[in-house]
C-alpha cells in the first residue's frame, strides 16, 4: 500500500499548497492540471476510495468524491460492470462507517454520489437502492442519514438534469411514484411518534383566565370540537436530536410535495401533523438548538426551534401553490384552511402582555414572510373555491387578515399584505361584473370590510397617524424610477382607487372631509404671510408648529394624488349620477391651485427652508396635477352643457388658467413649471374649448413664447408650452360643425407662431454650407436642438388628429422642413445633429406624409439614399458608436413606414431600398456580435416582404382557376433569397432578442402569405431552416425559446409531413456526428410519426433530448472502447 500511502501524503501537501493564502495563480492552475489529469486516469477511483477511508483532510475528501462525481455521471456507461459492483458495495458502507463522524458537507456530498448511482442503475444493477434507504430511516440510529438520502433522492431522481433519456427519466418518476405512499406513511409516523413522545412528559399548564383561545371563531373555523382542543395543546419541547430529524422530514415532505400530485396519499393525519409543527413558528419562546449528536463538529446545526414552522409552512404552501386540485382532495383542502386561520387567529391576538405587533415582531421574519405567502396563495388560487362553503367564514377571514395587514413590522410585509388586498379586491370586482344579477348581494356581504379597509389604509399614508413608519421611507433613492416613499404612496392609492371602484359613495365621503381638513390649513396659511424687506415671509417660526405644518402639508400633498387617482370614477356612464361630487372636487382644485399662486408660496421665505418650502412647492405641483386628473371630466362636462349655460364651465376653465399663467416663468422651480405646463397642455388638448384662445392669460402665454427677447424656458416646459398653444389653434372645437370652426383665422395665427418659433432656424439656410468655426457650429447645434425637439413634439401631438388639424400644421412648417433637408448634407458628420434631424423626419413621416405630397416625399427619400453611402454607413455604424448606429436605426425606421404605404405611389424606390439594405448596411453587420442595427434591418426587410408580396409573388386568378392550385409566378427572385439568406444566418447568432423577433416575423409571414408553402421556400429552404432550428435545440443557445422554436419548426415540417419523414429526418441524424448507428436507429425509431402539434413538438424534445444524452455518453467512453 506503500504507493497509496504516498499519493495520499502527497495529495494532502498539495491541497494545503492550493489553498494556502501566499500561493500563486500560477501555481494553482499548476496543481488544478495536475489533479484532472489524476482524475482522469482509469482506476483512479481505486485510489480515492483509499483516500477516503484513510485522511481526516476535508479537502482530500471532497476532492475523492468529485473524482466519483464524474466518475458516475460522466464515464459509467465505460467502466467495468466488476468494478461498478464494487464501487456501489464499498461507498455505502463508507458512509454507514463514518456518518458520524464526517462533517456534514462531506457526509452530504456522498449521499448525493451514492443518489447519482442509483439515478444510473437502479433498479436494474442496484436492486436495493431505495430499500436500503427505507431501512436507513426505520432505524432509529440511521433515521437522520436515511431522511438527507431520502431528500437528495427526491431532488436527483424526480426532475433529473439532462444527462438523462428521455425514457429513463419516465421510468424514475414511475418508480417514485410507485413508493410515495410508503415514504408519507414513515414521514408521518415520525413527525407523530416525536410529538406524541415529547407531548406526554409536558406538563400541561391550567388554563389561563386569559388564553379563551376556543372562542366562538375557533369552532366555526374547525367545525368540530376535537380538532380545536388538539391545537390546543400546548407545544412540545423537543430534545436537540429530535429537533434536529424533525427538520430533515419537513425537508423531505417540502420537497417530494413539489413534485407528487396532490393525492389520497396526503392524509388528513400527515397534514394535522404538519399544522402541530407550524405552530412553532408562532411559539415567542425560542431557545437556541446545541449541538446535534454531542459532537463538536455538528454544533455548527445551532438553529432555533422556530425553523420548523418556517419548514412546515414551507410544506403547506407547496401544497397551496397546485392550481389543479381533484374533487376528493377539496375537503382536505378546506380543512388546511381551517388550520392555518386557527394559526392565523394565534398570531393576531391581542391579551394584556403583548400587542398584535410586538407579538408580530418576535416572530421570525422568514415565518412571516411564510405566511403571508400562504395567504396570498390563499386568496389568488383557491378563494373563488372555498367562498362556495357555507362553512368557511370569509368575513372573518378578512378580519384577522386586517389585523395582520395593518400590525406588520416592516414595510416590505405591510406592501406584500397589501398585495393580497389587492388581489382580493380585483376578485371581486370579476365576480361583480360576472354575476351584475346579486350585485347588491355580494357588496352588502363585504362591505364593510371594504371601509374599514379604506379608512386605515388612507390612515398610514397620512402623517397625522403615521408619522413614526413613514419617515422611516426613503423618498431620495430611485429604484425603478420610484422612490421608496413613491412606491408606498402608489400601492396604497391603488388599493383606495379598487375600494372606490366597488363602493363609489362610500369612498368619496371618507375621502374628501380628510382632504378638506388638511386644505383648511393650507388655505389659512395667507394670515401668517407678512412682507419684509426681501419679499414674503411666512411667520410660523415655533419648532413645534412649524412640524405640524409640515405633516399638514405632506398628507395635503398625499390626498391630493389620491383625489386625482380617483378622476376615473367620475366620468362615462356614471357622469350625471355622481356630477355634484365631481363639481365640489373641481371647484376646490381651482381654488386651491389660483390661492397657490396668487400669494405666491413658491417664493415664499419660511423658517425651515429647507423643509416647508419643498413642502409647499409639493403642495402646489400636486394641486395642479389633481386638477389636471379632472380633464376627462371637464371635457364630459363641456360636451354636456354646451348648448345650455355654460357660465359654470367657462368660470372654471378660466381661473385655472388664471391659476397656470404666472408659473410659466424661467424663474419658477422646474417640478411647478411641468405641473402648470402639463395642465395646459391637456385643457388645451383633451377639453378644448372654443374660447380658449381668447382669454388673456392664453395670450400673455402666446406673447411671451414668440417674444425672443423673452429668457428661453427649459427645454421639457418650452417643448410643453409649444405643444399645447399649437394644439390651441389646430385641434377641432367639440361639439362644433366644420362650419363653425373658423380655420382660417386659425391657420394665419399658426403660421405666426410657427414662424416666430423657427425665426433663428430658419436663417440657418444661408450660411450652412460655409465652413463654421467651433464655436459657431455649437451655437448653431444648440438652435438645432431647440427648434427640433419643439417641431417633433408639434407633429407628434396632432398626427392622429383630422386632417385639416394636419393640413395646417404642414403648411406653417413647410419652410422648416425644407431648411431642415437643406442642412442635412452639410451635417452629414455630426451624428448628434443628423440624429435629431432624422428624428424630426421619422415623425414627419409618420405623421404627415400624406400632406407632405408625393413629389416632396420623393425627395426627402432620394436626398438619404444618395447620403447614406456604403462608406457614410461603415462611419456611423463601426466608428461612432452608439450614436452613429442610432443614425443608421432611424434611417431604416423611415423607410420602414415608406415601404408599408399602401398604393403604388411609393413602389419604385423597393428596388433601391433592398439593394441597400442587402448590398450595403447588411454585409457591414452582418459578422458584428453586436446587436446594434440589426433589430431595425430585419423589421424593414419583415416590412418589405409583408406589404409589398405582389413584388415578389404575382399571383394570376386565371392561373390559379386553370390549374387547380395557385403556383404563383416569382418575380425578384435573387432578393427574395438573399433576404431569406439572412433571416437564416440570424439564426446562428448569440442574440436571443433577434432570434425571437426575427422567427416572430417568419411565423407571420406563414401565417398571413403562407411563406412555407411557397414553392421556392418548400423545394431550397425549407429544410435548412428546419435543420438550423433543431441545431439550436440540441446546443442550448436560446433554451428560453424552446416552445416557440417547437412551434415554428412543426409549423415548417406540416408542409411537407411525408419529406419530413422519409428524407430530412433519415438525413439529419446520418449527419448527427457523437452518435452511433445504431444510437441514431433508436434516435429514428423514438420519433413517432405523428401529426398534431402537441405530439410533434413532444418528438422534437425526446429527439433532442436523447442526442445530447447519446453525446455525452460516448464523450465518457474511455479511449480504444470497441462498441459491438
Amino acid at each position: 500500500m506503500a504507493s497509496e500511502e504516498a499519493s495520499l501524503r502527497s495529495l494532502e501537501s498539495l491541497m494545503t499548497e492550493f489553498f494556502h493564502n501566499c500561493t500563486t495563480n500560477e501555481r494553482k492552475r499548476e496543481i488544478e492540471e495536475l489533479l484532472n489529469n489524476f482524475a482522469q486516469q482509469i482506476g483512479a477511483w481505486r485510489f480515492c476510495l483509499y483516500f477516503l477511508s484513510s485522511t481526516r483532510n476535508d479537502y482530500v475528501m471532497m476532492y475523492s468524491l468529485t473524482v466519483f462525481e464524474n466518475l458516475i455521471n460522466k464515464m459509467w456507461l465505460g467502466v467495468p460492470s466488476q468494478d461498478k459492483m464494487e464501487i456501489r458495495s464499498c461507498l455505502p458502507k463508507l458512509l454507514l462507517a463514518h456518518h458520524k463522524t464526517l462533517p456534514y458537507f462531506i457526509r452530504n456530498k456522498l449521499c448525493k454520489v451514492i443518489v447519482d448511482i442509483g439515478r444510473q442503475d437502479w433498479p436494474m444493477f442496484y436492486h436495493d437502492f431505495f430499500t436500503n434507504i427505507l431501512q436507513l430511516i426505520q432505524s432509529p440510529v440511521t433515521t437522520p442519514l436515511g431522511l438527507i438520502m431520502l431528500k437528495t433522492t427526491s431532488e436527483e431522481l424526480a426532475c433529473p438534469r439532462e444527462d438523462l433519456s428521455v425514457a429513463r427519466k419516465e421510468e424514475l418518476r414511475k418508480l417514485l411514484l410507485d413508493q410515495v405512499q410508503t415514504v408519507l406513511g414513515l414521514l408521518t409516523g415520525i413527525l407523530e411518534s416525536i410529538w406524541d413522545k415529547h407531548s406526554v412528559t409536558a406538563a400541561t399548564p391550567p388554563p389561563s383566565p386569559t388564553s379563551g383561545e376556543s372562542g366562538d371563531l375557533l369552532s366555526s373555523l374547525l367545525q368540530s370540537p376535537s380538532a380545536a382542543k388538539l391545537l390546543n395543546q400546548p407545544i412540545p419541547i423537543l430534545d436537540t436530536e429530535s429537533e434536529y430529524i424533525c427538520s430533515l422530514a419537513l425537508e423531505c415532505l417540502a420537497h417530494l410535495f413539489s413534485w407528487i400530485p396532490l393525492s389520497t396519499s396526503i392524509t388528513p393525519s400527515l397534514l394535522t401533523t404538519i399544522f402541530h409543527f407550524a405552530r412553532f413558528g408562532c411559539d415567542t419562546r425560542v431557545r437556541k438548538m446545541s449541538s446535534v449528536n454531542g459532537s463538536s463538529q455538528n454544533s455548527v446545526l445551532g438553529q432555533e426551534r422556530g425553523r420548523l414552522g418556517i419548514l412546515a409552512m414551507s410544506c403547506i404552501n407547496e401544497l397551496m401553490s397546485k392550481n389543479c386540485v381533484p374533487m376528493e382532495f377539496e375537503e382536505y383542502l378546506l380543512r388546511m384552511f381551517q388550520q392555518t386561520f386557527y394559526l392565523l387567529q394565534k398570531i393576531t391576538k391581542e391579551n394584556n402582555a403583548h400587542t398584535v405587533k410586538s407579538r408580530l415582531e418576535e416572530l421570525d421574519e422568514s415565518y412571516i414572510e411564510k405566511f403571508t405567502d400562504f395567504l396570498r396563495l390563499f386568496v389568488s388560487v383557491h378563494l373563488r373555491r372555498i367562498e362556495s362553503y357555507s362553512q368557511f367564514p370569509v368575513v372573518e377571514f378578512l378580519a384577522l387578515l386586517f389585523k395582520y395587514t395593518f400590525h406588520q413590522p416592516t414595510h416590505e410585509g405591510y406592501f406584500s399584505c397589501l398585495d393580497i388586498w389587492t388581489l382580493f379586491l380585483d376578485y371581486l370586482t370579476s365576480k361583480i361584473k360576472s354575476r351584475l344579477a346579486d350585485k347588491e348581494a355580494v357588496l352588502n356581504r363585504y362591505e364593510d370590510a371594504l371601509v374599514l379597509l379604506l379608512t386605515e389604509v388612507l390612515n398610514r399614508i397620512q402623517f397625522r397617524y403615521n408619522q413614526a413608519q413613514l419617515e422611516e421611507l426613503d423618498d431620495e433613492t430611485l429604484d425603478d424610477d420610484q422612490t421608496e416613499w413613491q412606491r408606498y404612496l402608489r400601492q396604497s392609492l391603488e388599493v383606495v382607487a379598487k375600494v372606490m371602484e366597488l363602493l363609489p359613495t362610500h369612498a368619496f365621503s371618507t375621502l374628501f372631509p380628510v382632504l378638506q381638513d388638511n386644505l383648511e390649513v393650507y388655505l389659512g396659511l395667507q394670515q401668517f404671510v407678512v412682507t419684509s424687506g426681501t419679499g414674503h415671509r411666512l411667520n410660523i417660526t415655533a419648532e413645534n408648529d412649524c412640524r405640524r405644518l409640515h405633516c399638514s402639508l405632506r398628507d395635503l400633498s398625499s390626498l391630493l394624488q389620491a383625489v386625482g387617482r380617483l378622476a376615473e370614477y367620475f366620468i362615462g356612464d356614471v357622469f350625471a349620477a355622481r356630477f355634484n361630487d365631481a363639481l365640489t372636487v373641481v371647484e376646490r382644485l381651482v381654488k386651491v391651485t389660483l390661492y397657490g399662486s396668487q400669494i405666491k408660496l413658491y417664493n415664499i421665505e419660511t423658517a425651515v427652508p429647507s423643509v416647508l418650502k419643498p413642502d409647499l412647492i409639493d403642495v402646489h405641483a400636486q394641486s395642479l396635477a389633481a386638477l389636471q386628473a379632472y380633464a376627462h371630466w371637464l371635457a364630459q362636462f363641456y360636451s354636456e352643457i354646451h348648448r345650455q349655460n355654460p357660465e359654470q364651465f367657462i368660470s372654471l376653465v378660466s381661473t385655472a388658467l388664471e391659476a397656470i399663467t404666472p408659473l410659466i416663468s424661467s424663474k419658477v422651480q422646474e417640478k411647478l413649471l411641468l405641473s402648470a405646463c402639463h395642465l395646459l397642455v391637456s385643457l388645451a388638448t383633451t377639453v378644448r374649448p372654443v374660447f380658449l384662445i381668447s382669454i388673456p392669460a392664453v395670450q400673455k402665454v402666446f406673447n411671451r413664447i414668440t417674444d425672443t427677447s423673452a429668457q428661453r424656458l427649459p427645454d421639457k416646459a418650452q417643448v410643453l408650452v409649444c405643444r399645447a398653444l399649437s394644439n390651441v389653434l389646430l385641434l377641432p372645437w367639440p361639439n362644433l360643425p366644420e362650419t363653425e370652426q373658423q380655420w382660417a383665422v386659425r391657420s394665419t395665427n399658426h403660421a405666426s407662431l410657427i414662424s416666430a418659433l423657427t425665426r433663428e432656424y430658419r436663417q440657418l439656410k444661408s450660411n450652412a454650407i460655409l465652413p463654421q468655426r467651433k464655436v459657431q457650429l455649437e451655437d448653431t447645434k444648440v438652435i438645432i436642438h431647440q427648434t427640433l425637439s419643439v417641431l417633433e413634439d408639434i407633429v407628434e401631438s396632432i398626427s392622429g388628429e383630422s386632417t385639416k388639424s394636419r393640413q395646417i400644421c404642414y403648411q406653417s412648417l413647410q419652410e422648416s422642413v425644407q431648411v431642415s433637408l437643406a442642412l442635412f448634407p452639410a451635417f452629414i458628420h455630426q451624428s448628434d445633429v443628423t440624429d435629431e434631424m432624422l428624428s424630426f423626419f421619422l415623425t414627419l413621416f409618420r405623421g404627415l406624409r400624406v400632406q407632405m405630397g408625393v413629389p416632396f416625399t420623393e425627395q426627402i427619400i432620394q436626398t438619404f439614399l444618395n447620403m447614406f453611402t456604403r462608406e457614410q454607413l461603415a462611419e456611423s455604424i463601426l466608428h461612432e458608436g452608439s450614436t452613429g448606429c442610432r443614425v443608421v436605426e432611424k434611417f431604416l425606421k423611415i423607410l420602414q413606414v415608406v415601404v408599408q404605404e399602401p398604393g403604388q405611389v411609393f413602389k419604385p424606390f423597393l428596388p433601391s431600398v433592398i439593394s441597400l439594405c442587402m448590398e450595403q448596411v447588411y454585409p457591414i453587420i452582418a459578422e458584428r456580435s453586436s446587436p446594434d442595427v440589426k433589430a431595425e434591418l430585419f423589421e424593414l426587410l419583415f416590412r418589405v416582404l409583408h406589404h409589398n408580396w405582389r413584388y415578389f409573388f404575382k399571383s394570376s386568378v386565371l392561373a390559379s382557376v386553370q390549374r387547380g392550385v395557385a403556383e404563383e409566378q416569382m418575380e425578384n427572385e435573387a432578393q427574395f433569397s438573399a433576404i431569406m439568406q439572412a433571416f437564416g444566418q440570424s439564426f446562428l447568432q448569440p442574440d436571443i432578442h433577434l432570434f425571437k423577433q426575427n422567427l416572430f416575423y417568419l411565423e407571420t409571414l406563414n401565417t398571413k402569405q403562407k411563406l412555407y408553402h411557397k414553392k421556392i421556400f418548400r423545394t431550397t429552404m425549407l429544410f435548412q431552416f428546419v435543420n438550423v432550428l433543431l441545431q439550436v435545440l440540441v446546443h442550448k443557445s436560446h433554451d428560453l425559446l424552446q416552445e416557440e422554436i417547437g412551434i415554428a419548426t412543426y409549423n415548417m415540417a406540416s408542409v411537407d409531413f411525408d419529406g419530413f419523414y422519409s428524407a430530412f429526418l433519415p438525413e439529419f441524424l446520418a449527419s448527427c456526428d457523437g452518435v452511433d448507428s445504431n444510437q441514431k436507429n433508436v434516435l429514428g425509431r423514438n420519433f413517432k410519426m405523428d401529426r398534431d402539434l402537441p405530439s410533434f413538438t413532444q418528438n422534437v424534445h425526446r429527439l433532442v433530448n436523447d442526442l445530447r444524452y447519446y453525446r455525452l455518453c460516448n464523450d465518457s467512453l474511455p479511449p480504444g472502447t470497441v462498441k459491438l
